[in-house]
């Protein structure tokens, strides 16, 4: 099968669904007459107005997007390092691991006011929360991939003198690196919705404000344009996560598939 075909075929398996529900959704609300659950061709229409024919996009949607993707960014310099130094070492991970439980249980929203306290109601606050969450699955991946090493590999570098940075690129890293990637698009879900809770307290522009000042003064139409933008910006971020993981693990997907070629 041609590279061109099987990409053709995956665009359609990525898009078939979300059409599918799109369809649904239309067809089942067209004859709505509830005030809170207005038609999706009424939701489209007003989508137009309200972000498209303003500023909205830049003064919301774009703030939101950069600390998405500071807090996304950060979260994994700090994940993928941490990763690999408590990974690397075992006495290093049972002085960690009480810890990195208990941090890892207390839901990241709740950390929101404690955030305000040290970091004020700006742009650091909300980038902070985002990090709270993200972290977590970057981090926890990344220990665990470290830990898998091969250990025939870990031995023939060894005998081939090849340490330090050479090491840590060549073998460790490239070998957690699946897990560190599945670490990182679960972070990035993660994230997404952080984003929309931080900036639900205290802020003055983004996605999560204008979503809940429209629900604030009854805009319910231009509040569902509002999910229906957050949840196609969820979608695209994916993919991208999705063309991210191909291209860096694609000596990964091409072991994979010569193995199944192999035994088959």
């Amino acid at each position: 099968m041609s590279v061109t075909l099987r990409m053709a075929r995956g665009a359609i398996a990525a898009l078939l669904l979300p059409i599918v529900l799109f369809v649904l959704w239309w067809v089942g609300s067209a004859d709505s007459e509830s005030y809170y659950l207005p038609p999706l061709s009424e939701i489209l229409s007003t989508f137009d107005d309200v972000w498209l024919r303003t500023s909205r996009l830049a003064d919301d949607v774009l703030p939101s997007l950069v600390r998405l993707l500071a807090g996304f960014g950060l979260a994994v310099l700090l994940g993928v390092g941490l990763g690999v130094v408590i990974g690397s070492s075992r006495p290093v991970r049972a002085f960690c691991e009480p810890v990195l439980e208990f941090l890892r249980a207390i839901p990241p929203p709740v950390l929101v006011p404690v955030l305000m306290l040290f970091a004020g109601i700006g742009d650091s606050m909300k980038v902070l929360v985002v990090v709270s969450g993200c972290l977590w699955p970057i981090l926890l991946n990344t220990v665990e991939g470290v830990r898998a090493v091969d250990e025939v590999l870990a031995e023939t570098s060894r005998c081939y003198g090849i340490t330090g940075p050479a090491r840590l690129w060549h073998l460790v890293i490239r070998s957690a690196s699946p897990q560190i990637v599945t670490g990182m698009r679960q972070g990035l879900s993660i994230g997404i919705i952080l984003m929309v809770i931080s900036e639900m307290f205290a802020a003055s522009n983004g996605l999560g404000f204008t979503i809940i000042q429209f629900q604030r003064s009854f805009a319910v139409t231009e509040m569902w344009t509002g999910i229906l933008l957050l949840g196609l910006l969820g979608f695209l971020l994916a993919l991208g996560m999705r063309v991210f993981e191909r291209r860096v693990l694609h000596w990964y997907f091409g072991l994979r598939q010569a193995q199944r070629g192999g035994s088959q």
